[in-house]
């Protein structure tokens, strides 16, 4: 199960900071994604982390951080210089499976709920 928190509503400017609870998934061997889908548009990656690495859409790299808490079960996407076209629904993602695209949405299995972001 995937648990997303920490959306709402902010400045152009400001900063948001996502959390996923990944209950039940420890370790490292998983893949861990951020998506975002504004309706009518396509769900796009964001960020991903997978055995250690970090993966970024172009249009996030620099602003948006991804990572794990010690214990592997939770991903954090720190969201600054929040920009207007950031407005999208984030959704956390998780795979056990290999992974080659970590930002492809196909490369996933199991979806969070979702949370709203708004910067305005």
């Amino acid at each position: 199960q995937l648990v997303e928190s920490g959306g709402g509503s902010e400045q152009a400017g400001g900063s948001l900071r996502l959390s996923c609870v990944a209950s039940g998934w420890t370790g490292s061997r998983y893949c861990l994604g951020w998506f975002r889908q504004v309706p009518g548009s396509e769900c796009e990656g964001v960020a991903a982390i997978y055995k250690g690495r970090t993966y970024y859409a172009d249009s996030v790299t620099g602003r948006f951080p991804i990572s794990q808490d010690g214990a592997k079960n939770t991903v954090f996407l720190q969201m600054n210089s929040l920009k207007p076209e950031d407005t999208a629904m984030y959704y956390c993602a998780a795979t056990n499976n290999a992974v080659l695209f970590p930002l492809r949405r196909s490369q996933y299995n199991y979806w969070g709920q979702g949370t709203q972001v708004t910067v305005s």
